[in-house]
């Protein structure tokens, strides 16, 4: 009897302690899902907030159920397109655009799901970047010939743009852009798309919000830039990113179908300071797109030549524009 008695009362204890667990584990659990629903809301306030702080510097254009923002400044022939970088837009051109538009008419846009623009379809890779680009030229009614520029990512979108609408196109000018060559998965005709983004999740419920406001991880904002990462911690702009990211091999398959632009006039920009590994002799052969190519650096700027060294963006931009100008005079 004494040790039936012990053993119930032991039951008794182990119940009690499961009782125990078992609260706090709800406790813990409707904490859990409270905070992520302040998170929620706090994160829907804020961009609709952002909205309004931040409006849209050029103009949304319809490019089929969704749309697109454009910005263009300036006068003149050819007109300049910037094509930006994996996950970026045209917020970080700024200066480039201002200074560039002081020779000729420039235009930057927003890839879908970035900066101003509308999320778009997938996939997210150069096919689709130069398809869209195309469409959103057209509507927008801003003709040709255009000068493409294209930073990184855009490098890539730029390639396909060239070939796909060769006649409209009279110089390019790549600004540290992407080699086919660099990107080390397996080529693919085909994007992988990215369902699931921690990031996006995090900042579904203002996470990402939280940390850009603390004063250790606190960016901080070039003038004029102030709307970058309001834009930027939004879950919209942290999945396309995502899904860029995921469509780099199919981009990189696609560009490099494109083998040359035959005689068209060529600019190289390369950042001296970037470091990855092979980046020079990646750069070097970009030369042979075309027959009429030459190469210009960015003495002291890393991969975002825009933001670390603009005005060098600027004289590779604007020399392009002169030799298109020289060329059409001849």
């Amino acid at each position: 009897k004494g040790e039936e008695t012990v053993k119930a009362v032991s039951n008794k204890e182990e119940k009690k302690e499961m009782n125990t667990s078992l609260i706090w584990l709800g406790r813990v659990l409707v904490l859990i899902t409270g905070l992520a629903l302040i998170g929620a809301i706090y994160e829907r306030m804020a961009v609709a907030a952002d909205a309004k702080a931040y409006p849209p510097p050029g103009q949304l254009v319809d490019v089929g159920g969704y749309h697109l923002h454009i910005s263009c400044t300036g006068t003149g022939s050819p007109t300049v397109i910037i094509d930006a970088g994996l996950g970026d837009w045209s917020t970080t051109w700024g200066f480039v655009q201002e200074e560039v538009a002081k020779t000729t008419r420039v235009c930057a846009y927003d890839r879908a799901g970035l900066g101003w623009s509308d999320a778009g379809p997938l996939p997210r890779d150069a096919a689709q970047h130069a398809k869209e680009l195309h469409t959103l030229l057209q509507n927008a009614q801003i003709p040709g010939p255009y000068v493409m520029v294209g930073h990184s990512l855009g490098g890539l979108d730029v390639r396909i743009f060239v070939y796909d609408y060769s006649s409209e196109v009279v110089g390019v000018v790549l600004v540290d852009s992407m080699n086919p060559k660099q990107i080390t998965q397996s080529p693919s005709t085909e994007s992988q798309s990215q369902p699931f983004s921690l990031s996006a999740v995090l900042a579904r419920f203002g996470i990402a919000r939280l940390l850009v406001k603390l004063p250790l991880l606190a960016p901080a904002m070039p003038l004029g830039q102030e709307a970058y990462y309001p834009l930027y911690i939004r879950p919209g702009s942290l999945q396309t990113e995502a899904n860029e990211f995921g469509g780099l091999p199919a981009s990189a398959a696609q560009a490099a179908v494109v083998k040359s632009f035959g005689d068209l006039p060529l600019i190289v920009l390369t950042a001296k300071l970037n470091n990855n590994p092979g980046w020079p002799e990646w750069q070097t052969e970009l030369l042979q797109l075309s027959s009429n190519s030459r190469q210009l650096f960015a003495e002291n700027s890393g991969h975002n030549i825009q933001v670390e060294q603009p005005d060098a963006a600027v004289a590779a931009i604007v020399k392009m524009v002169e030799l298109v100008r020289q060329s059409t005079q001849k």
